[in-house]
């Protein structure tokens, strides 16, 4: 199996279930443990994805807030793989801005592709790639230059051993970071950092 980042042949085992790649520092899932799409999409309709729920506003609100800081109401947003309750744009929305849903499972208008943007979100669903070099192409190819890329996900700090770390035993996260791993894609991709913390990463296309 490669790094489906950075395509770097993956030697060491983190545990049974992931490879650490020497060269980008992601923790990738052995790919023969992926869901196939039904039992992906069976998880993610367990979530509690009430737009209304406070405690769902406040989990995602630093992808709220910093679009809130960064980026105006003049500017066309893109919530990247949305789910089936888009929390963010609905605050969002309910503030003036334009913004564009895309989920495969909930919203899968691939319409998006046709536009670009000054900002794309993605909230917890980077660790869920696939095929993250495929996907991160595609986000910046459609985002406009000096466009943000806004990104929330849990990056392993080494906070605890892997094995027994929460995030991953959520059996659909197969692509898990680190910082050295965002700083490897703002390199190869051509983004510089404003924001690199432990759940959230903001970078902006150069």
């Amino acid at each position: 199996m490669n790094c489906t980042l950075c395509d770097t042949f993956l030697i060491e085992k983190a545990d049974i279930d992931y490879y650490i790649c020497a060269n980008c520092n992601a923790y990738l899932k052995c790919d023969d443990l992926y869901f196939d799409e039904t039992e992906e999409k069976n998880h993610y309709e367990q979530h509690n994805n009430d737009v209304n729920d406070v405690g769902y506003q406040n989990f995602t609100a630093p992808v709220t807030n910093t679009v809130l800081e960064y980026c105006s109401t003049e500017m066309i947003g893109l919530d990247y793989g949305c789910g089936k309750g888009p929390v963010i744009s609905k605050q969002l929305t309910e503030k003036g801005y334009k913004i564009d849903l895309y989920d495969p499972y909930f919203y899968p208008d691939t319409s998006y592709l046709n536009n670009t943007y000054d900002f794309i979100f993605s909230c917890e669903v980077f660790e869920h790639f696939y095929h993250p070099f495929d996907e991160i192409t595609k986000l910046h190819s459609i985002l406009k230059p000096s466009g943000l890329l806004i990104v929330k996900t849990h990056l392993y700090t080494n906070q605890t051993d892997f094995k027994n770390w929460y995030y991953r035993k959520d059996q659909t996260h197969v692509f898990i970071y680190t910082f050295k791993t965002f700083e490897y894609i703002a390199e190869h991709f051509g983004f510089d950092i404003l924001k690199l913390e432990e759940r959230l990463v903001v970078l902006m296309k150069r």
